[in-house]
């Protein structure tokens, strides 16, 4: 039975330098009021979320967002803590990363993640005004040179053709990926795309299983949306290796998180860790303990750990 899984990612902030993607709720004027330029998430929070995610059995997707905030040396200590946690060296998806960027990673991080969004040309232009692909395509390729595994996002339903997957394919083989992320457009109101239906599962399912077939060997991770996770079977017997994009600490133990272990296993597959049940034999504060960081970091995780897993009882 093959193995599938939930995979987390860790926020450092959710502010956008860029914020004009025309399909993101970081484009609203609404989270622009919300989300100052300079608000951070703290350090003890994401270590937190990181402890919570591989006691549970989550594959850590990826460290991102808010990265603009950050001098690069700040989030060489976040990818430190966090691979620390996880025993492993991590992924990232933090923009365009130059060659001195990425050396001061590369000891903690083994993927680079880029947020391609579309692969067709005009249609990225236009959603993605300030995020052009050839720049992206350059640090793709520094970043396999540099000994990098990397990665790619695409969303399904920003005006994409089936035939368009043609070019996706193209995109892969040149670069060399190792994984991708799909995502369901989720219409987000005072963007552009606020009046437009989210993809059919049977499309969105489609863009799976026609990359699956094509890469038996890629690694692909699908997005869901805390709505509706009813699609579940569907993604996996697609393909995909992994399902994202879900408040599991949130949603833990919910009956949502409870039909995705269930329709993982309609689906034939072994859903590895869990968001329903908590561990029971682990002592959270050794968990702290282990770490090589500050004390006073220490202090403030143990006490947000508490209010983390209070939340998920």
């Amino acid at each position: 039975m093959k193995k599938v899984c939930f995979g987390r990612c860790v926020f450092m902030g959710w502010y956008c330098e860029k914020g004009t993607c025309k399909f993101c709720y970081r484009s609203t004027t609404s989270h622009k009021k919300r989300h100052a330029k300079k608000s951070r998430r703290s350090m003890a929070s994401m270590i937190t979320d990181a402890i919570i995610g591989k006691n549970l059995g989550w594959k850590f997707e990826y460290l991102t967002g808010g990265y603009a905030n950050w001098d690069i040396d700040d989030i060489v200590e976040i990818a430190k803590n966090i691979s620390y946690v996880y025993g492993e060296k991590i992924w990232v998806n933090l923009g365009v990363l130059d060659k001195g960027e990425m050396n001061k990673l590369k000891p903690y991080v083994e993927g680079i993640c880029a947020s391609i969004e579309t692969v067709e040309g005009k249609l990225h232009d236009f959603v993605c005004p300030d995020k052009p692909i050839e720049h992206y395509s350059e640090m793709l390729k520094l970043a396999k040179k540099k000994g990098f595994k990397t990665s790619i996002t695409i969303v399904i339903g920003l005006g994409e053709k089936k035939e368009d997957i043609e070019l996706l394919f193209d995109f892969i083989k040149k670069y060399n990926i190792d994984r991708i992320t799909f995502y369901a457009l989720k219409p987000v109101k005072g963007t552009d795309f606020e009046n437009t239906k989210s993809p059919s599962v049977d499309y969105y399912a489609w863009w799976i299983r026609k990359t699956r077939e094509a890469f038996p060997d890629l690694d692909i991770v699908a997005g869901l949306t805390p709505k509706k996770v009813d699609y579940v079977k569907d993604i996996l017997e697609a393909g995909a290796d992994t399902i994202t994009k879900f408040p599991a600490i949130r949603l833990f133990g919910s009956e949502k998180a409870e039909l995705i272990e269930k329709m993982a296993k309609e689906a034939g597959k072994e859903f590895t860790g869990s968001l329903t049940k908590l561990p029971v034999n682990i002592d959270w504060d050794k968990e702290v303990e282990k770490l090589n960081i500050d004390e006073a970091i220490k202090k403030r995780v143990k006490t947000k750990l508490k209010q983390y897993l209070a939340k998920m009882h």
